[in-house]
């Protein structure tokens, strides 16, 4: 049987992918909710990672007075973060596709230049 939670109640999580949809969700129905980064939780996990172990870290963790937290972030903060991480990703991709093609076509002698030139549209 389920323990009703008080609302006042601190809720610790991981900071993991759907972590701020979860704490979001707990915060509208008036829990405090704390994010705390992997880094910050592997130094108390005792033993083999699984999910109690991990818990068990987590709870440690947040006892800690001089812990340090992750805000949770909004909708619109999580967009803009996707944002930047997809187009890092994109221009990690072209650069290794550039870095391929150099390496094909220096097998014909043909030497690229190592910079990858932009052409730019105006308006």
């Amino acid at each position: 049987m389920l323990k009703k939670i008080e609302p006042h109640c601190k809720i610790g999580m991981g900071n993991c992918s759907g972590a701020h949809h979860f704490a979001r969700q707990l915060q509208a129905c008036g829990f405090q909710v704390r994010l705390i980064a992997p880094q910050f939780v592997k130094p108390y996990v005792k033993s083999n990672k699984n999910d109690a172990n991990n818990a068990e870290a987590i709870c440690e963790a947040m006892s800690r007075p001089s812990m340090r937290f992750v805000a949770v972030k909004t909708i619109e903060q999580r967009d803009i973060q996707a944002a930047h991480l997809i187009r890092a990703g994109l221009i990690e991709q072209r650069t290794a596709k550039a870095n391929q093609i150099r390496r094909r076509i220096a097998e014909y002698g043909l030497i690229a230049p190592k910079a990858l030139l932009m052409q730019y549209r105006a308006g």
